[in-house]
């Protein structure tokens, strides 16, 4: 229940990635660039960033499917994604415009987390932009570099933050989330975390 309206708000549901995602994941990751993040980059930054004309669905699926990735859905229906790899680097998180502050990016986060609470992993890294680090700092990830990538050509902002997965007596359980940091950039520079 939304408290602000007194409207039901449907329960998210995580599920793996799979091949009928594809088409699903791609729009909501061009629509949270060029819609949501566009209150933080240029018209040009996020052009360079989404590259529409570029993005070929065969593309997307193969890293999709290799990256640990999974769909967060309302009612069925594909509201956002994330992944972590083996290391507990998060290379995307995005959540589709029209299901944002509905629980969608937090419950990702967590099922990632869980995921490498589980795998027994030191800590979770990723490459933030602009618009998603309030949300990271507010679940506990912290900043360890502002990052300046090149994106065909054109400089981006983002940022290297990491969150400590070490029960340092501070947490009390996996839902008491509480820190993030930064690590070293990843191959092609720009995070698509939004």
């Amino acid at each position: 229940m939304d408290l602000k309206t007194n409207i039901p708000v449907p329960a998210v549901v995580i599920r793996p990635y799979c091949l009928a995602d594809a088409a699903d994941t791609l729009a909501i990751f061009l629509a949270a660039v060029t819609k949501t993040a566009s209150a933080d980059y240029s018209p040009e930054q996020i052009q360079a960033w989404a590259r529409p004309e570029a993005r070929e669905l065969s593309t997307w699926h193969a890293a999709m499917a290799r990256r640990n990735s999974y769909v967060a859905t309302l009612d069925e229906e594909p509201a956002g994604f994330s992944d972590v790899d083996p290391h507990g680097y998060m290379d995307m998180m995005f959540v589709a415009p029209r299901y944002l502050r509905l629980g969608v990016a937090r419950q990702l986060l967590n099922h990632v987390e869980d995921h490498a609470r589980a795998k027994l992993l030191a800590e979770l890294t990723a490459n933030v932009s602009i618009t998603a680090r309030p949300f990271f700092e507010c679940h506990g990830f912290v900043v360890e570099a502002e990052q300046h990538p090149l994106m065909i050509g054109v400089q981006l902002t983002n940022y290297a933050m990491k969150k400590n997965l070490i029960d340092t007596g501070n947490q009390t359980s996996p839902s008491s989330r509480s820190h993030i940091q930064g690590f070293p950039q990843r191959k092609g520079g720009f995070a698509d975390v939004v």
